[in-house]
């Protein structure tokens, strides 16, 4: 069984991959708003490896606040007088808040969150499974 750490590392490079295909392979508005929901899910794997054991809810909360703390900031300019001078600011922190990427940001929680969640549904019952099957095996 794979180390949840390691999944979550693992999750992030693919995230990152997939936030630059649709860089490369989409245009204007969908290839931003494919980013931006791209950026709260690498958020919420990297909350994951480094806290592995972190509820669904939890990580995706923190990933959105962080995401939404993020753009409320680029009110202020800070984030702007950064990018201008950093291509990592800029990837990281942007710099002209955008009222629609909130609602981008919370559908990338949502996402990370539904897989999460489910991906822990089915750890629990390919557990759950395999301990019916010994106590089937063990009375039978």
């Amino acid at each position: 069984m794979l180390k949840p750490r390691l999944v979550a590392l693992v999750a992030a490079a693919v995230t990152v991959a997939a936030g630059l295909g649709a860089r490369a392979a989409l245009d204007g508005a969908v290839a931003k708003y494919a980013g931006d929901l791209l950026y709260t899910l690498l958020i919420q794997t990297l909350v994951l490896a480094a806290a592995p054991r972190t509820r669904p809810i939890r990580a995706a909360g923190v990933a959105l606040g962080v995401s939404w703390l993020i753009e409320f900031a680029q009110l202020t300019g800070v984030p702007a007088e950064l990018s201008a001078r950093s291509s990592i600011a800029r990837l990281v922190l942007g710099s002209t808040f955008n009222p629609p990427d909130l609602l981008c940001y919370a559908a990338g929680a949502l996402l990370g969150w539904t897989i999460h969640t489910s991906a822990l549904l089915r750890r629990c019952g390919d557990t759950a499974s395999s301990v019916i099957t010994r106590r089937s095996a063990a009375a039978g």
